[in-house]
C-alpha cells in the first residue's frame, strides 16, 4: 500500500477559512487530508459527539454554505453531496486525531496544528501594524470631517460676501439727493 505524502503547510493553510469569526477547516477537506471518506469522518464525530462541543466543531448553515459558494470557496452546494459540512476549529482538529486514531491522522494533524500556530503567531506579530493602521484610519476620518467643516465655512463665507455684494449693487429706492 503506497503512503500518501503529508501535505505541506501552504496547501493546508489554503483550506482554512474564517467562519463565525473562527479559523476553521471543513470536514470534506480534513477527510481528504486524513485519507478517509467524509462520511466515515462524520460518523466518527457523531459517535464521539461529547468530545466536540460547539467551540470545537459546528455544522454550517444554509446561509454560510451559500456565502461560500458566492465567494467561490466551493463550486456549488452539491459539492458536499447534499449534506451540511462540519467546520472544525483548531481544538476540533486536535480532537479529530484522537478519535480517528490512525498514524496518518496523527501525522497530518501535527502539520495542521503547526499551520494554525504559525497563523496565530503571524496575526500576533502584525497586531501592532493593524493597530497603527486603525489609528491612521481614525485620524483620516477626523481629518475628513474637519476638511468638510472648513469647506462648509468657506461656502458660508462666500455666500455672505455674495449677499454683501448683492446688497451694495441693488437698485436704491426712495428720495435721492445730489
Amino acid at each position: 500500500m503506497s503512503r500518501l505524502p503529508i501535505p505541506n503547510e501552504e496547501s493546508i493553510s489554503s483550506l482554512i477559512y474564517i467562519i463565525r469569526g473562527e479559523k476553521v477547516m471543513l470536514d470534506y477537506h480534513l477527510a481528504s487530508l486524513y485519507a478517509v471518506e467524509t462520511r466515515i469522518l462524520k460518523q466518527t464525530v457523531r459517535r464521539n459527539k461529547d468530545r466536540f462541543p460547539e467551540d470545537f466543531m459546528f455544522e454550517l448553515t444554509d446561509d454560510e454554505i451559500n456565502l461560500m459558494v458566492s465567494q467561490k470557496l466551493i463550486p456549488s452546494k452539491k459539492f458536499f453531496g447534499g449534506a451540511r459540512p462540519f467546520a472544525f476549529t483548531e481544538q476540533g482538529v486536535a480532537m479529530l486525531s484522537s478519535v480517528l486514531n490512525s498514524e496518518r491522522a496523527n501525522s497530518v494533524n501535527i502539520q495542521i496544528i503547526r499551520v494554525f500556530t504559525r497563523m496565530r503567531a503571524m496575526i500576533e506579530s502584525h497586531k501592532d501594524i493593524l493597530n497603527k493602521l486603525e489609528m491612521l484610519e481614525k485620524k483620516d476620518l477626523e481629518l475628513d470631517e474637519k476638511v468638510t467643516l472648513i469647506f462648509e465655512y468657506l461656502k458660508e463665507l462666500e455666500q455672505s460676501k455674495q449677499e454683501q455684494t448683492d446688497f451694495k449693487q441693488r437698485k436704491r429706492i426712495g428720495f435721492k439727493t445730489n
